[in-house]
């Protein structure tokens, strides 16, 4: 047995050790200034072959190798950052149908925390919305199944399917004293990226739901309608971003362009390899996708210069923060709601092949004025006064083995729960007594009348001419 093992370690680290040389001399005949190949990590991977030789002789079922190392493929990336992953010839295939903006499911985006899914929020006009799941919840089973143990692409399998067909979600949820249980339909997720309306003469709202293929396209024509519907001079236009959680990087930078001087500086990445440092400009090459026509060019050229408020929240992430820092550093826009998520990190697909890929952190993303995304997100200019309850939202500080925010001044911000202990009892209490009255409710349709915060927006533009506090130093980061 123990030749076995001896064996199977000594072909295995031959194998590895052929792959990972393999790798680096590619990589070595496309970059010219790479950095010199670092040695093999020997020992470690003899122990990666040793604990592949037990599995195969002594786990108490026969495990094909082609799982075990998929497994520790995944094991490789999940131990890196909540966003980097494997992907299989499904999930692949799932990744593109997602940024088209259509596919089966229940509309809700999420992440893994301590074993368990947990929400970051439900996306609007979908099954989980209208049911009334929640951010922070986490999904502890599916159907009888569960989730502990689960890769999150494992889970988002579970969850995703033909239209029409149910799922049995069980809840753990804060303040619950006994997990609650939904039943959901499998719907077609058809997100509408843009969706806009005028919401009194001279003043328009735009809401960009998430950063798709078609985003662009779809702004442009939003704010060609709107403008040609109102009669006289635009007095104002809302930009809402809350709860996009981003999508496609050009989608961002169309977004920004279309409200930003040409030329204007819209974000820059860091990363280790040089293809992981750019900048992005508001120009047409940055944005369009090929030799199409610039779908920006002959917008109405009031929409650089209408006075402009950018609504965000909790559930504004990596794009949406793009747009928000973008139009806050060149100060296009004033931005109002509560922090943002604060997912900050270029994710690169890289395919390996046979229809597979992975997702991996390569960059961090930084606004204009060198401000880190990461961990931190996007302060408001004027923070949201109508007590959403926006502080109990989950944000990318909160994941476990999240990326730092890359700056060596960078100041950990209080957790949630620190924060909590700070307020007085009194503040808890009648913050619990409102969570508790308000957990059954219905969430509240962006743009709709029962939108304080868009009526916050408005008040802004029509009456409260000064200008928003300037943010602390310590939320305050440019280069």
């Amino acid at each position: 047995m123990s030749n076995i093992i001896k064996k199977t370690g000594l072909i295995l680290i031959g194998a590895i050790a052929g792959m990972m040389l393999s790798l680096n001399f590619s990589a070595i005949a496309k970059k010219e200034n790479i950095e010199a190949i670092h040695p093999l990590p020997i020992e470690e991977l003899r122990t990666f072959a040793q604990v592949f030789g037990r599995i195969k002789s002594d786990y108490v079922e026969s495990v094909e190798d082609k799982k075990l190392i998929t497994e520790a493929i995944n094991g490789m990336l999940i131990g890196l950052d909540p966003h980097s992953s494997y992907l299989d010839k499904d999930e692949y295939k799932e990744l593109q149908i997602g940024t088209q903006g259509e596919f089966g499911g229940l509309g809700i985006q999420v992440t893994m925390e301590d074993g368990v899914v947990k929400v970051i929020s439900p996306i609007e006009d979908t099954p989980a919305f209208r049911a009334g799941i929640k951010t922070g919840d986490l999904i502890v089973k599916l159907d009888d199944t569960a989730v502990k143990g689960m890769t999150l692409n494992d889970a988002i399998k579970l969850m995703r399917g033909k239209p029409n067909t149910s799922i049995k979600i069980t809840i753990v949820r804060e303040g619950e004293t006994e997990p609650l249980v939904f039943n959901l339909v499998r719907d077609i997720i058809k997100i509408q990226s843009v969706k806009s309306k005028m919401i009194e003469p001279g003043y328009a709202y735009i809401r960009i739901t998430q950063f798709q293929e078609q985003t662009g396209e779809n702004l442009a024509q939003a704010i060609k309608t709107l403008f040609a519907e109102n009669s006289g001079a635009m007095k104002g236009l809302i930009l809402d971003l809350r709860n996009d959680p981003g999508g496609l990087l050009n989608g961002a930078v169309a977004v920004s362009a279309a409200f930003l001087p040409e030329n204007a500086l819209v974000v820059y990445t860091e990363g280790r390899s040089p293809d992981a440092k750019m900048k992005l400009h508001a120009n047409p090459e940055y944005y369009l996708r090929g030799p199409d026509e610039d779908y920006l060019k002959g917008l109405p050229s009031a929409v650089k210069t209408v006075p402009m408020i950018t609504l965000v929240n909790g559930g504004s992430a990596s794009a949406s923060e793009i747009v928000a820092g973008a139009l806050q550093d060149h100060k296009r826009s004033i931005v109002m709601g509560s922090q943002t998520f604060g997912k900050g990190s270029v994710q690169t697909i890289l395919p390996l092949g046979n229809n597979t890929a992975i997702k991996l952190t390569t960059a961090r993303y930084y606004t204009p004025n060198g401000q880190s995304i990461q961990a931190q997100g996007i302060t408001p200019d004027v923070l949201d006064e109508t007590d959403s309850g926006d502080e109990q939202r989950l944000r990318e500080a909160d994941l476990n083995r999240h990326l730092s925010n890359g700056k060596k001044t960078e100041k950990k911000a209080a957790s949630e729960t620190e924060k909590a202990a700070l307020k007085p009892a009194s503040d808890k209490k009648e913050k619990k007594e409102k969570k508790n009255k308000d957990k059954n409710k219905a969430p509240i349709e962006f743009g709709s009348e029962e939108d304080l915060l868009l009526k916050q927006a408005m008040n802004y533009f029509k009456g409260i001419t000064a200008s928003p506090e300037k943010k602390s130093d310590e939320t305050e980061t440019k280069s």
